[in-house]
């Protein structure tokens, strides 16, 4: 069973930046693939980037490429989304994922085995 918690979600004008972290309890961390997705209200839920559970691939959406960074720390059992450069159309619900001994085609694929409960991240224009 893996427990995820994120934090760091916000206001923030457009042009900022903010890093989401993610914290999942629970012994399979280290070999569960992760990713960030981010729901809007009234769209569905869209994935944002996805990181190999060695931290060595990473993925990511065109619309935030170049914007945004994933990375992770197993020893602290801690994935974390850098967001720069921050859009009104960034605004959304952004949730953590995890994938048991998945990868990373199937976390962007939204073939996942544990969610968080999201953050909001709010940008102003």
């Amino acid at each position: 069973q893996v427990q995820l918690v994120e934090s760091g979600g916000g206001l923030v004008q457009a042009g900022g930046s903010l890093r989401l972290s993610c914290a999942a309890s629970g012994r399979t961390f280290s070999r569960a693939a992760m990713g960030w997705f981010r729901q809007a209200p009234g769209k569905e839920r869209e994935f944002v980037g996805a990181i190999s559970w060695g931290g060595s691939s990473t993925y990511y959406a065109d619309s935030v490429k170049g914007r945004f960074s994933i990375s992770r720390d197993n020893a602290k059992s801690t994935v974390y989304l850098e967001m720069n450069s921050l859009k009104p159309e960034d605004t959304a619900v952004y949730y953590c994922a995890a994938k048991r001994g998945g990868t990373t085609v199937q976390v962007m694929g939204i073939d996942v085995d544990y969610w968080g409960q999201g953050t909001q991240v709010t940008v102003s224009s």
